[in-house]
């Protein structure tokens, strides 16, 4: 369990004030028990002042400490770990529309699949993320130069449609200049934002430069890269190329080999559910970054409500605030 920490610790010297006055109150107790005894019609006493009433007359000044030690927490700055948004960060979605694409071992289709998935991948990134989209097939096309503007993102999404070859490298290569361009104008005092390339694909790169040069590059510049090797790997899935059906099952390699000279992470995603799942995991990743934030007005509130209880309490019992 971690212990909490504190941005003004001095505060608690206050608990020093409140345990006088606790101290303070029971010596006054004391002084009025001793006055108390002075009465000699005890019978009397007890109709006057029932035990029920003398016992509820401490609940007020019990409230109002324990507001008080409640404020001294709340002063003394406690904070704990919260996901807070990221105050700037750069992500390059690549998105593949090659044929293969258009397989239904994911229901309706992949790439209607990868669409939906994708959509709710960039509605759940922060609005101070820069989002840009490139698609690709026998060529590589920068759709949307990283952007926090949404629509852009969502419209090119949409637009996506298959095509033929699967030029992987040219697209990798495209996302990081496209990366390298937009994080030379964010470049400020604490260097470029954290940047991540997130690829998506169902097969192996079959046309273009090979992925290792892109890869290597990506890495230099310490830009993340995490690769989806989308569909099933079910030799019987196939697609129509030119009249002929032709196999295309999911093939891990090329995605593999990206992650792991880049230094990024490899996921499969064999169905649509698995697509969410693992967008969403890296959209939290990206998106947001675990930070210490101020956790004082939970006490601060809860102090102001035993205040107010210990003030309600003293007029009902002791017709006074105490």
């Amino acid at each position: 369990m971690r212990v909490p920490t504190f941005t003004t610790p001095h505060w608690f010297g206050l608990l020093a004030v409140v345990a006088l006055l606790a101290v303070g109150y029971l010596l006054a107790q004391r002084h009025r028990r001793r006055r108390t005894l002075r009465f000699t019609n005890l019978a009397l006493l007890d109709r006057v002042a029932p035990r029920r009433q003398q016992a509820t007359r401490h609940v007020p000044a019990v409230l109002s400490l324990c507001a008080l030690t409640l404020f001294a927490i709340g002063l003394a700055g406690p904070t704990a770990q919260a996901r807070v948004p990221r105050d700037r960060a750069t992500v390059m979605l690549i998105l593949d529309e090659s044929l293969s694409m258009g397989a239904t071992d994911v229901q309706p289709s992949r790439l209607d699949a990868v669409k939906a998935a994708a959509t709710e991948f960039a509605h759940g990134l922060p609005p101070s993320v820069n989002l840009g989209l490139v698609t690709f097939a026998g060529t590589a096309t920068v759709q949307v130069m990283p952007t926090t503007l949404r629509e852009p993102v969502l419209r090119g999404i949409q637009r996506m449609k298959l095509r033929e070859s699967t030029a992987t490298g040219e697209a990798l290569a495209a996302a990081h200049d496209a990366a390298q361009q937009i994080n030379q104008l964010l470049t400020g005092a604490d260097g470029p934002p954290p940047t991540r390339i997130v690829l998506l694909s169902d097969g192996r790169k079959n046309v273009g430069r090979e992925v290792d040069g892109p890869a290597q590059d990506c890495k230099n510049a310490h830009i993340d890269v995490d690769t989806i090797s989308f569909g099933t790997t079910n030799p019987e899935v196939t697609v129509d190329i030119q009249g002929r059906p032709v196999p295309v099952p999911s093939d891990p390699d090329t995605m593999r080999r990206i992650a792991a000279v880049s230094g990024g992470h490899w996921y499969a995603a064999p169905t649509a559910e698995a697509l969410r799942q693992i967008y969403g995991a890296i959209g939290s990743q990206v998106g947001y970054e675990t930070r210490q934030v101020d956790a004082s007005k939970p006490w601060m509130i809860l102090g102001t409500v035993f205040f107010v209880a210990g003030a309600a309490t003293a007029l009902r019992f002791n017709q006074r605030i105490p």
